[in-house]
């Protein structure tokens, strides 16, 4: 299909019914057989991993729906989990779902104050969480109910399983919180609908089968492992793969051999340090029909040292919370050099004017890269502000913030953002955030964050402080990892003498990372 402008229409996307429950769709749609592993969670190589089967799985989500329910939740009651990379996160998000609550899934390295942001901006009915600290930073109140320890064990093993709620396929599900260039977090909301439109991902990036074994490198709160690494693997009757000990760069290709790994999908970071730091990667990966990446631009240099170490393809693919991934390369959608894809069949994209009408540009032309309204996978809304919701669309097109162009063949290749959000190992970070805790430094007059490329294919979060009395860059860095989340604390701060302004007095972050750059 040649294009004659920058809008790619081709199929139609899938829709469930009506009446549609997500959880009860990705642990019962396949009919994969109860006794199949569904989650191999591993700790060490050398101990033996923890198996969670089907049957299982089903089982425990349906106790937990009923437990719920049990203690009060009633249909669009926020579940907020709180806790790690254990059996429980995923167990507890379909639980949610089951149930017809809204599952909210947060990150264990949020600091206390991200923690209550997010808590107070949601009103949760329910915490649950695993650690001791994990709920610091929330004042108690008796609209919430908070489970931890015995009160988790007993939901797991409550006496009763709930049928799974008849929600609507609109019906909310899910809550997922990612960072804006307002400079606080916003909550995402998705419907149930969401997770059924992935199975556009299935071909148009994965090439996905029942039989594969899906190793995923993420955390489980994540978006991309919540979809690409149980969603998706499950909807189909695939098993899932989750390490959960030391993160050695090495530890994935031993995770890849010893449980034969044929999808492994992590960030491009991951496979730089695989590629750096694994002279075994060849043999390891040896069952491997083909890596995924996805949360921040490959480089070409990884892609072909990748390729050439492993002989395994990699396929790229292009997404963001409010539609997951929807532009990828796959077996059915050859890589082609400076794209990130085509989009998947179904999908209904355009590249729009940065600013102006909503007319599709000219093949070639970059603009802002836009998917249509009537994606089954967009979401609702942003949490609690319509106003927001309707300022990310232009006419009948949603405006995802990605600079991009697409060619004559559908292939989009993307450029940057429109704003100024900054990537950090896949996860979208503001630069208001740290920007809000740097200046609450008494030796800090004012600042600025940006995204500092420090190699040909690494950027990190950096910050550019001006000061009114000494203080070290090492001691900046604590300051904020005391207040942020480890993936939002500046991996370098740099002393200024001034920061760049516009003629209106706008900051000019880009300039800064221009001129700071290390290649």
């Amino acid at each position: 299909m040649a294009l004659k402008q920058s809008l790619f229409q081709e199929g139609e996307p899938p829709r469930p019914d009506a009446r549609f429950n997500a959880a009860e769709y990705c642990l019962s749609g396949s009919g994969a057989p109860r006794t199949k592993a569904a989650l191999v969670l591993v700790s060490a190589i050398d101990k033996p991993p923890q198996i969670w089967r089907y049957g299982e799985v089903s089982d425990a989500v349906r106790r937990i729906a009923a437990g719920l329910k049990a203690h009060g939740l009633r249909p669009g009651d926020r579940v907020m989990l709180r806790l790690g990379h254990e059996p429980e996160f995923p167990l507890f998000f379909f639980g949610a779902l089951a149930a017809g609550g809204i599952a909210l899934p947060t990150s264990s390295q949020l600091s206390p104050q991200e923690t209550a942001y997010i808590a107070e901006d949601a009103a949760p009915r329910f915490l649950v969480g695993a650690s001791a600290t994990a709920f610091d930073g929330i004042p108690e109140t008796a609209a919430t109910t908070r489970l931890r320890g015995a009160a988790i064990a007993d939901l797991l093993a409550f006496p009763k399983r709930a049928d799974f709620e008849d929600t609507a396929a609109e019906d909310p599900a899910y809550l997922v919180y990612t960072s804006g260039s307002g400079g606080r977090p916003k909550g995402v909301l998705h419907a149930h609908r969401a997770v059924y439109a992935r199975r556009m991902m299935w071909d148009g990036w994965y090439g996905l089968r029942a039989d594969d074994r899906v190793l995923h490198a993420g955390a489980f709160n994540w978006t991309y492992t919540l979809g690409a690494g149980l969603m998706d693997p499950w909807a189909i009757g695939a098993t899932t793969i989750i390490y959960d000990g030391p993160r050695d760069p090495r530890i994935w290709g031993r995770s890849a051999q010893a449980h034969s790994a044929t999808i492994f999908a992590a960030v491009p970071g991951v496979y730089r340090q695989v590629l750096k730091y694994d002279d075994t990667a060849r043999v390891a990966f040896q069952d491997l029909r083909h890596g995924l990446t996805a949360g921040e631009k490959l480089s070409q240099t990884v892609r072909e040292d990748w390729e050439t170490t492993t002989g395994k393809p990699l396929f790229e693919a292009l997404g963001m919370s409010e539609c997951s991934t929807y532009v990828s390369s796959s077996p059915k959608a050859p890589v082609k050099h400076g794209a990130s894809g085509r989009p998947q069949l179904g999908r209904r994209v355009a590249i729009l004017p940065v600013e102006g009408n909503d007319t599709p540009l000219p093949i070639g032309g970059l603009g802002v890269l836009s998917v249509h309204k009537d994606d089954p996978g967009l979401m609702l809304g942003y949490w609690g502000s319509e106003a927001r919701s309707e300022a990310s669309f232009r006419g009948d097109w949603f405006l995802t913030g990605d600079l991009a162009t697409i060619d004559e063949d559908g292939y989009v290749a993307y450029q940057g953002r429109a704003d100024d959000l900054m990537n950090a190992m896949g996860y979208r970070v503001s630069p208001q955030e740290v920007e809000d805790v740097l200046n609450q430094h008494p030796s800090v007059i004012e600042c600025a964050a940006a995204e500092l490329r420090v190699k040909e294919d690494v950027s990190v979060v950096a910050a550019f402080v001006v000061l009114q009395s000494e203080a070290s860059s090492d001691a900046l860095k604590t300051f904020c990892a005391e207040r942020l989340a480890a993936y939002k604390t500046p991996k370098e701060i740099l002393i200024v003498d001034s920061l760049p302004r516009s003629a209106n007095g706008k900051l000019r972050r880009r300039d800064l990372a221009a001129q700071h750059a290390k290649v």
